[in-house]
C-alpha cells in the first residue's frame, strides 16, 4: 500500500506516484447525473472515487424527446467504463416528491433498463442554485451560465454522493 497524507479529497502521495486501483481494490467511475426538462448534466467519478469531474451537458428540443438523450449518456457510459449511476432527486424543500421527482424516477427506470447498470438517487435540493453561485462568483457572464450550470449541478449531486461513500468507508 502506497504511503500518502490526507487531507480532505487532497491527497499527497509519499512515494510519489499515485497507487494503482487494484492496490486500493478500486476500479470504478460512477456517473452523476442532474435531469431536467430539456437538459441533463453530466459528471463522471475518478477511478479512485474521490472527485467529481463536469463533462457535458445534454440538451433536447422537447422533454419527451429522450432517445438521443439516453443513447448519448450511453455512449459516455461506455467511454468512461462507468459501473454505478447517482440521479439528482429533485425534492422540494419540505421534502415531499412532486411531478419533477417523478419524472426523474421514470427517466432513471429508462436508464436502468437501457444500461443495466445500479441507479441510485441522490437528494439534489438547491445544487443547480449553488452551481449558478459558483458561476457567477467566478464571474462568469448570467447569458454564458446555461452552458455550465446543470453539468456542474451533476458534479455537485455526485461529489455528495461520494462523500457520503467515503464517510462509510472510514
Amino acid at each position: 500500500m502506497a504511503d500518502f497524507i490526507s487531507r480532505g479529497y487532497h491527497i499527497f502521495f509519499i512515494s510519489g506516484r499515485y497507487p494503482d486501483q487494484e492496490e486500493w481494490g478500486i476500479n470504478m467511475r460512477i456517473m452523476g447525473l442532474d435531469y431536467g426538462a430539456k437538459t441533463v448534466g453530466v459528471a463522471i467519478s475518478d477511478e479512485l472515487l474521490l472527485t467529481a469531474q463536469p463533462v457535458e451537458t445534454i440538451t433536447r428540443e422537447r422533454e419527451t424527446k429522450l432517445r438521443q438523450t439516453l443513447a448519448r449518456i450511453e455512449e459516455l457510459m461506455e467511454e468512461y467504463q462507468v459501473e454505478k449511476v447517482v440521479i439528482g432527486l429533485p425534492k422540494k424543500l419540505n421534502n415531499e416528491e412532486g411531478e419533477r421527482c417523478r419524472k426523474t424516477r421514470e427517466f432513471a427506470e429508462m436508464v436502468e433498463r437501457r444500461s443495466g447498470l445500479e441507479v441510485i438517487f441522490w437528494d439534489e435540493r438547491l445544487t443547480t442554485v449553488s452551481a449558478d453561485a459558483v458561476l457567477a462568483e467566478g464571474n462568469v457572464a448570467k447569458e454564458k451560465r446555461k452552458a455550465y450550470i446543470d453539468k456542474l449541478a451533476a458534479s455537485f449531486i455526485l461529489e455528495g454522493y461520494l462523500q457520503n461513500l467515503s464517510k462509510k468507508n472510514e
